[in-house]
């Protein structure tokens, strides 16, 4: 599949939404039941880091970044979130995408990037330790989904070159 990848913009939100909502359905990308409104999905992500992976000028697959807490000692740690659609799954799109969402978090100072992810999510993990992110850990019935305790296996990479004196 070739693909470019560009800013995310709020024109293409109903594809953005339409995206997470797949993830959502496979039960293994997050502890969301529903895809929230444009304005609370841009309110919970940072400014920067939005990226989009377009393939026909179709958007296959997104990423963006979080902050993980107001306080200003934690300004330079983000939580990742990559989508990519079922039809562009397996194809490259999901790492190249977060490459790019590496080179933009250091361009922003962001020394920490993290993910939680279910321990079911192999490709995910995969996908995560192949760009140099580690385990910290598992945290242990974290949260509920359907009713059901989940367990999310703590990844985070740390930059060569930021924050790094």
């Amino acid at each position: 599949m070739r693909f470019v990848i560009d800013a995310l913009t709020p024109a293409d939100w109903e594809r953005v939404r339409a995206i997470y909502l797949e993830g959502i359905a496979t039960g293994q990308a997050t502890f969301e039941t529903d895809a929230p409104t444009w304005e609370a999905w841009d309110a919970g992500h940072l400014p920067f880091g939005r990226l989009a992976a377009r393939s026909d000028g179709e958007l296959a697959a997104w990423a963006a970044l979080s902050a993980v807490s107001r306080r200003a000692c934690y300004a330079g740690v983000a939580e990742v979130s990559v989508y990519v659609s079922g039809a562009a799954r397996g194809q490259g799109i999901g790492r190249a995408l977060l490459e790019a969402l590496i080179v933009s978090a250091e361009d922003h100072h962001i020394w920490t990037l993290q993910g939680g992810t279910f321990p079911e999510n192999a490709a995910s993990l995969r996908l995560q330790a192949s760009c140099g992110f580690r385990i910290v850990g598992r945290r242990e019935r974290i949260g509920r989904l359907a009713g059901i305790w989940r367990d999310t296996v703590l990844t985070e990479r740390r930059s060569c070159r930021v924050g790094i004196t």
